[in-house]
């Protein structure tokens, strides 16, 4: 998704001026989809062969997500990233666990594919299934084009959506912490410092995202949950391989 606020000319010239690396959300124009078939052939690897026991919710590979259906390319609920960036990311979960805190992912790369059905979706104004969780406050014509690209960063294999859990003293029981928001709740209030969100959240976001930061990764300003590898290893490719079971 890219967010309602780069709508705003102004603002968005401005904060581009302020911030180029963190509004770098989306692919380049210039880009161009690499022949990669499979995952060894695009330089990724399945965060759980470095941690077999990471909590994956993969929303895109259920009907739990504001498509409300499978979405194209998710065969299997498996979390691929480039190297670099799993390596980093099984970083950041081993350093929460010595703070009784894990992650929860919900999605890694996602196929250029996927994004396409994103869009289609989003020009059928007759779905309004998931309007009650997912965009309560916004007209389904608005998401496409402030929220919803034609191109994803996830394509390129080094951008992930996850939350912050706290476990019990055993690391028996975790919870996903109060985030104020969903994962991909289209709204403002999804702002990492949203001021709408309660002391609580803003709290919870910040734990988030201070841990990502520590293992190199940049948050997307705009969504709580959403962080990419800083420097990216393929700034410049995306790929459209399937997520296939084992």
């Amino acid at each position: 998704m890219t967010a309602r606020w780069l709508g705003t000319p102004a603002l968005a010239l401005l904060l581009a001026a302020c911030a180029p690396a963190q509004l770098a959300k989306q692919p380049a124009p210039e880009m161009q989809v690499a022949d990669a078939a499979t995952p060894e052939a695009a330089g990724m690897v399945d965060i759980r062969t470095l941690v077999p026991d990471i909590d994956l919710e993969m929303r895109y590979a259920s009907d739990n997500n504001f498509v409300g259906t499978r979405v194209d390319g998710y065969e299997a609920a498996r979390c691929f990233l480039q190297v670099p960036a799993a390596r980093a990311l099984a970083r950041v979960e081993s350093a929460l666990r010595r703070e009784h805190r894990r992650l929860r992912i919900y999605d890694c790369y996602r196929p250029a594919r996927a994004v396409r059905h994103f869009v289609a979706w989003a020009g059928d104004p007759a779905d309004q299934r998931t309007k009650p969780r997912y965009y309560p406050n916004l007209d389904k014509r608005e998401l496409l084009g402030d929220y919803i690209s034609p191109t994803s960063g996830h394509s390129r294999g080094a951008t992930l959506d996850l939350t912050l859990m706290q476990c019990d003293g055993n690391d028996a029981a975790c919870v996903p912490l109060d985030m104020g928001t969903s994962f991909d709740f289209f709204d403002p209030l999804a702002n990492t410092d949203s001021p709408q969100a309660t002391t609580e959240q803003r709290a919870n976001r910040l734990l988030l995202r201070a841990a990502m930061e520590r293992g190199g990764f940049r948050n997307y300003p705009m969504e709580w949950w959403h962080f990419t590898l800083n420097p990216e290893p393929e700034p410049k490719r995306f790929y459209d391989f399937v997520i296939a079971p084992r």
